[in-house]
């Protein structure tokens, strides 16, 4: 692998020698919006290193998962979202990829034995979107989801969202909703479901938008820990490279993140169980976590926050998670 190590002075990073080992692999899904993500990242680590900018030294490694070949049933039935990154860290640990990028929502809080998280990068917007179908009355801005008649069939494949929108609206109708973004949103134009819910950040990187996207505020929709957050993983003896990663990671999202994901360890859910966390720097360093703890049905629903000083933040969402865990059935997290 190409050796790199930060910079000497601020801006400039020194690319040692045997450039004779490029390009650098990264490690994607294959995904319209997994690329998009991919070249986000390039692109901060490039203005990072501007020498890079005039090398050939990328090269995008898509590889379709299992998360992305099984599109019929949901991702609680056939191992969870794992799913979407387990073939790249397998080619992340044999060599055949030097990095890899992912949307940090899909990665498990444990990873595989010599893989870590090297840098987390700033956070699109991390609230979920309602979006309307052609069938849909307006929404208010007191109440989004006045724009869905009773009976609405509204697709979804994540148990999260499915609780909340039950928990609001126990007279909507649930239906599957899976495939890359173009594919949802097809299938909600076609008529397939009157309207879907999705993340705002990929909506937002694919540069989808209009009347018929309606943000759902963090209360109304506590999103996924980790949703809009780019991660990027290599192999844990990559010293080099976890050096430079190092220094284009944002601090926010590398709070918010330890905080997300901490409570998710903590509450040791499957994923089965409807779980959110959404964290927020606040002034005079300070973090606020909200999390989430439901069932698929709506029947229970918990939301709890907790704040502390950001340095704290791992503490912070291992003793929210604790809480949650404690009131909560214990059935759900069988």
């Amino acid at each position: 692998m190409t050796a790199l190590k930060p910079p000497e002075q601020p801006g400039a990073v020194k690319v040692r020698s045997h450039l004779h080992e490029l390009p650098l692999r990264v490690g994607t899904r294959a995904s319209p919006l997994a690329l998009a993500q991919t070249r986000v990242f390039l692109s901060v680590l490039q203005h990072f290193c501007p020498v890079l900018r005039s090398l050939d030294v990328f090269e995008e490694h898509p590889i379709t998962t299992t998360g992305d070949r099984v599109q019929d049933r949901r991702l609680a039935e056939i191992g969870g979202k794992g799913l979407f990154a387990k073939e790249i860290h397998e080619a992340l640990a044999d060599g055949r990829v030097d990095f890899a990028v992912h949307s940090l929502k899909d990665l498990e809080t444990v990873l595989p034995p010599g893989i870590v998280l090297a840098c987390t990068l700033k956070r699109e917007d991390a609230r979920d979107a309602l979006i309307l179908g052609p069938g849909c009355g307006l929404p208010r801005p007191d109440d989004p989801f006045a724009a869905l008649d009773p009976g609405t069939v509204v697709g979804t494949a994540s148990v999260r969202r499915q609780a909340q929108l039950l928990h609001a609206r126990p007279d909507l109708s649930i239906v599957p909703l899976r495939g890359n973004v173009g594919k949802r949103l097809a299938r909600i134009r076609a008529g397939n479901c009157a309207a879907g819910v999705l993340a705002l950040a990929g909506l937002r990187r694919l540069e989808v938008g209009g009347p018929n996207v309606v943000p759902l505020d963090t209360e109304t929709m506590v999103p996924a820990a980790g949703q809009g957050i780019i991660g990027v993983t290599v192999r844990a003896d990559d010293a080099e490279l976890r050096e430079l990663l190092v220094a284009i990671e944002d601090r926010e999202a590398a709070a918010v993140a330890a905080a997300e994901r901490a409570l998710l360890a903590a509450l040791g859910g499957s994923c089965r169980t409807p779980i959110g966390g959404h964290a927020r720097l606040m002034p005079v360093d300070r973090l606020s976590l909200t999390g989430l703890v439901a069932r698929a049905d709506g029947s229970f629903l918990l939301r709890r926050s907790l704040g502390g000083p950001a340095r704290e933040a791992a503490r912070i969402g291992a003793e929210l998670g604790l809480s949650l865990r404690a009131d909560s059935p214990a059935d759900l997290f069988a």
